[in-house]
């Protein structure tokens, strides 16, 4: 009876101890809508591609004017947004029902960890747009947004580190397949998060 009581004490100090080490609130199902967000974008991407009379799967390479790539870089900006407002949504109502604070230190170490490759890899992305090199961005993005993954981890749910470890691996086969960056883009952004997502929301709901 002690052995089992002591086996109990043991398991509730290390599951306190996982709680105050990390972030465990993070909602599957943000990871499902910004998924969506992102398939969404890239299918009214594809039809603003044949707006403009751009067959994006005949293979060719095409110029962008200034206009749609102001366009496009508002419609990334839009998902972006919806991504991360369906991020707070889900994880604060998560948060909410296990009786967790969504905001400490924790936190703010997780933000921090993060935010660091996130935002270098905005600038580096900026920097491309800056010198017109636009099929650079999409591999970028991945790379970038993977590290960021993988650095988290040490902070929140181990199991992001997988999506972080896949988004790394898309973007650098996408480095070789210049010119396909929106199909990549998909597939990281979109597909990858809505799997990532149900399987973290069954695994964690």
């Amino acid at each position: 009876m002690e052995s089992k009581n002591y086996h109990e004490d043991l398991s509730h100090i290390r599951s306190m101890m996982e709680r105050s080490s990390r972030f465990i609130s993070l909602s599957g199902l943000s990871g499902v809508v910004a998924g969506l967000a992102a398939i969404a974008g890239a299918v009214y991407v594809y039809f603003v591609f044949q707006r403009e009379g751009i067959d994006y799967f005949d293979g060719k390479r095409n110029v962008f004017g200034p206009a749609l790539v102001d366009e496009l870089v508002m419609i990334g900006i839009a998902i972006l947004v919806v991504a991360l407002l369906s991020g707070y949504i889900f994880t604060a109502n998560k948060s909410k029902r296990k009786g967790l604070k969504i905001w400490d230190a924790t936190t703010r170490r997780l933000l921090v960890t993060f935010a660091v490759p996130l935002v270098t890899g905005g600038f580096f992305c900026l920097a491309l747009l800056y010198h017109h090199l636009f099929v650079f961005i999409a591999p970028a993005t991945l790379l970038f947004y993977g590290l960021a993954l993988v650095s988290a981890e040490r902070y929140t749910l181990t199991d992001i580190k997988y999506l972080g470890y896949c988004q790394i691996i898309l973007g650098l086969i996408s480095l070789f397949f210049l010119g396909w960056g929106l199909l990549f883009w998909t597939i990281g952004f979109g597909a990858l998060h809505i799997v990532y997502g149900l399987i973290m929301h069954k695994k964690y709901k």
